[in-house]
């Protein structure tokens, strides 16, 4: 079931799906030692909320929040979407997952995703994240976890940093 806020042409998903342009053998990588889809109790620590600060960057938009304190190296949510290597340059919602020689694989959540696609940059907002993005191999496979980097108190937006390489191919699109 959706979180309240979710956008009605965003699918909701729980675990990732798989683009046809992933090989097999890089799909049996990524998905190595999964047993069970390990669930995880994001809707609990987390609510989308629409943005209304004046100052925010993302005034008008979604962003993710703590319903509760959470402390400093907690498991928020992991970043769900479909996984693809092929281009993505109109998404905004495309995050690295691994890179092997020529191939990049990425967790797109344009179109479908969980609540971590309302992560947002903490550049405009604080002076630093509070939360960061971690390589992690669960039950599930390889995935990408947003974990709080600082105790985050309750209803503080949870904020990552993008990075520079993300910011440098959004000016270039502009």
């Amino acid at each position: 079931m959706p979180p309240n806020q979710w956008p009605s042409n965003v699918q909701y998903i729980s675990t990732c799906s798989y683009h046809f342009s992933v090989p097999k053998d890089m799909r049996a990588f990524l998905a190595d030692g999964a047993t069970s889809v390990e669930k995880t109790n994001s809707q609990s620590l987390v609510v989308i909320r629409r943005i209304s600060s004046p100052t925010h960057p993302a005034k008008g938009q979604f962003g993710l929040f703590s319903t509760s304190k959470i402390p400093t190296k907690t498991h928020i949510v992991d970043y769900i979407g479909e996984i693809h290597c092929d281009e993505r340059e109109d998404s905004d919602y495309d995050l690295s997952l691994y890179r092997d020689g020529d191939l990049s694989v990425g967790i797109d959540a344009s179109r479908m995703g969980n609540e971590g696609r309302f992560v947002n940059d903490y550049r405009g907002v604080q002076d630093k994240p509070n939360a960061i993005c971690v390589d992690a191999r669960t039950r599930s496979g390889l995935t990408m976890r947003i974990e709080s980097c600082r105790t985050i108190k309750k209803g503080e937006e949870i904020l990552v940093s993008y990075g520079k390489a993300w910011w440098q191919a959004r000016r270039l699109a502009e």
